[in-house]
């Protein structure tokens, strides 16, 4: 497993108590701590943490990490024939592309295998899959896909699970973009806010998430299960993937003016965060 943040630390756990042998690595040596206490080894590279495995999962925050991870250090040449790379971050479609191509040449198995669910469906092994690429990999990658998810989908072939995380995440940033303006109307305006949000959330436009993330502004808690600066790279993903289909994305592009407003100070806090920016202004 390489990376060992607020998700990957997470599918690490799953797979020890699955039974899985591991391997892992992070750039913050830290962070591992706790899992080489539950059994993992802990590589001092990327490369040397791939070294003869089967299967080599990667969670990172951009395609910058990835190239940097797989490509720029070696990592990809690390992996022998007939291994399996999962890369499970959210990543552009044509990064994703590249990647596999270059998986391929070397004799690697590839998927994009984005999820959906943050740090709770991380540590609880109930995150779903969104799975691109070759069928024949995805069922041989399956037992470990089992043991950090609920649910695995295979969608067609490479890129597709990428695309549909990056719908996923556009549909969910904008919504919390949207919801965050909300709650600072309610609050500006005098409402009884607890009674207003809670109507509205239980009303048309409520949602898991709404309900959610509404909790967490409310409570000001903003321990983080998804980063701020993360939707915002998320968002402008997502709008060169639809931009590639000749769809233009104003509200995302809005939702994202918002995330980049609120990183300057909540970069380490969740996207709930994104509140107090308005909430200031």
């Amino acid at each position: 497993m390489l990376g060992l943040g607020i998700m990957g630390g997470g599918m690490a756990h799953q797979l020890l108590d699955a039974g899985f042998e591991l391997t892992v690595w992070n750039r913050s040596p830290g962070k591992s701590d706790a899992l080489v206490a539950a059994g993992a080894r802990l590589a001092d590279s990327p490369a040397a943490a791939v070294h003869e495995v089967d299967v080599a999962v990667a969670m990172l925050a951009s395609d910058g990490a990835s190239r940097a991870v797989w490509l720029d250090g070696g990592t990809l040449g690390a992996l022998r024939p007939g291994a399996i790379l999962i890369e499970a971050s959210t990543l552009t479609i044509d990064w994703v592309r590249t990647l596999a191509a270059a998986a391929a040449e070397a004799g690697i198995g590839f998927l994009d295998a984005p999820v959906t669910g943050s740090k709770a469906q991380a540590a609880s092994g109930q995150l779903r899959f969104l799975v691109g690429g070759d069928a024949d990999v995805a069922a041989a990658a399956s037992p470990v896909l089992a043991a950090m998810g609920g649910e695995t989908v295979h969608l067609g072939s490479t890129g597709s699970g990428t695309v549909l995380k990056l719908v996923n995440n556009f549909l969910c940033g904008v919504q919390v973009a949207s919801l965050a303006e909300a709650v600072a109307m309610i609050e500006r305006s005098g409402l009884d806010v607890e009674r207003s949000v809670a109507l509205l959330a239980s009303g048309a436009p409520g949602s898991p998430l709404v309900g959610a993330v509404s909790r967490r502004m409310l409570d000001r808690a903003y321990q983080p299960q998804f980063l701020v600066p993360l939707m915002a790279k998320d968002l402008s993903y997502a709008e060169a993937a639809f931009a590639g289909q000749g769809i233009d994305l104003p509200s995302s592009a809005a939702a994202r003016a918002r995330f980049e407003a609120a990183s300057a100070d909540h970069a380490e806090r969740d996207i709930a965060a994104v509140v107090e920016s308005i909430r200031s202004s």
